[in-house]
């Protein structure tokens, strides 16, 4: 399993983690067993947002032996009341709620405390001053918080956390759908019936997500990578084409920022198909000539990262050119991160001779000779 550093929390996490919000729809056991099954496959990142007694308690009694193995996103202010789900920044729930995550997870800290689900703007803004707030960060401080993570659906809002200074990563929700979706303050709007057929491209205020998330080093860990499975079918799928598992996989981790998604399990078979990305050859992870041929809607000329441009004559690496130039451009000047990181590309874009060749291979009819001409004017090489 390859792990990758988790933005400023240094925290190295499997690219592949486990999303735990099905656990109650099993026996404890059974639950039990397949959290200790993903973690004898590399996997050591999990998601606990759900506040059930049910699912907490399998968590703890999974994890318990080998806590120190384990990195854990725990969210604040996902709560029980009345034996159901219920989000609040009212401390008379909140404080409880976060002591009960500790005890029934059987440990005295969490590594990610999480500022659970924020969508709104105008909430974010409530809560910059505010009891809650204050609440994460005495947590912080006192050390039973070990980094400060915030989850969110909507663009918008994870880019004020992105640039917010305290917020150290993001769980955000990634996939080629959703990223042509505007911001929305509604998630039930992701998962609606039809999606506008005029949509085209990745959403402008996504892209600058993931690119300020990597210029300011916040990790990114993706939720609802496979769209509740609708882009397994393409009956479901906005684009008309089904992608697999792996497809869906490989495109949220080739997100700038992303560090690992964050998969949903019944059973062990799962579990095996999602870290069956770990070996799959590259025509199994390719999404990109899937959604470039798709009969509903088009990312034509917008770089994805995708690496089908390779193999260079120059042996340019014309994938992280394009990401260091894209983040670029997000500001009136170069910054010093971002120049030094490109300079230490092997092979710079200035070293490009103009065949097209990779043209020739990019599903999505980037002008890659044009950009590379740009960077190597803004680069200086």
């Amino acid at each position: 399993m390859k792990k990758r550093r988790l933005g400023k929390t240094d925290l190295c996490v499997s690219e592949i983690g486990f999303g735990g919000e099905w656990l109650e729809r099993h026996p404890e056991e059974e639950s039990i067993e397949l959290i200790k099954y993903a973690s004898s496959k590399g996997i050591n990142i999990l998601d606990c947002w759900m506040p059930d007694p049910k699912s907490r308690n399998i968590i703890g009694e999974a994890i318990k032996g080998n806590r120190g193995e384990w990195y854990i996103q725990g969210h604040i202010g996902s709560t029980w009341k009345d034996e159901q789900y219920y989000r609040t920044r009212e401390m008379e729930y909140v404080r409880p709620a976060f002591e009960d995550l500790l005890a029934r997870l059987q440990t005295d800290y969490i590594d990610l405390g999480m500022i659970h689900y924020v969508d709104s703007e105008a909430e974010w803004e409530q809560l910059q001053d505010s009891d809650y707030l204050r609440y994460v960060m005495s947590l912080k401080e006192s050390g039973v918080i070990k980094h400060i993570g915030m989850s969110s659906h909507n663009p918008k809002v994870a880019l004020k956390a992105a640039q917010s200074g305290y917020v150290e990563m993001i769980l955000f929700s990634i996939n080629p759908a959703f990223d042509m979706l505007p911001a929305s303050e509604n998630i039930d709007d992701m998962f609606a019936e039809k999606f506008d057929a005029d949509l085209k491209g990745i959403d402008p205020e996504r892209a600058l997500l993931y690119q300020t998330c990597e210029q300011n080093d916040v990790g990114i860990t993706v939720m609802k990578g496979f769209a509740g499975g609708r882009l397994f079918s393409e009956k479901s799928s906005p684009f008309g084409v089904s992608l697999t598992p792996v497809q869906c996989i490989h495109y949220a981790l080739t997100r700038p920022a992303v560090s690992a998604i964050l998969c949903g399990y019944d059973t062990k078979e799962q579990v095996d198909a999602a870290v069956s990305y770990e070996t799959a050859t590259d025509d199994e992870k390719d999404y990109a000539s899937v959604i470039a041929s798709a009969p509903l809607h088009s990312y034509k000329g917008q770089c994805t990262y995708c690496g089908h441009c390779r193999p260079c004559p120059k042996e340019i690496d014309i994938a992280m050119v394009n990401k260091f130039y894209d983040l670029a451009m997000m500001q009136s000047e170069v910054p010093e991160s971002v120049r030094s990181h490109y300079e230490l590309l092997e092979h710079h874009a200035s070293e490009c001779i103009g065949c097209k060749g990779c043209e020739s291979r990019c599903p999505f009819s980037v002008e890659i000779a044009e950009r590379m001409r740009k960077t190597a004017q803004l680069f200086g090489k």
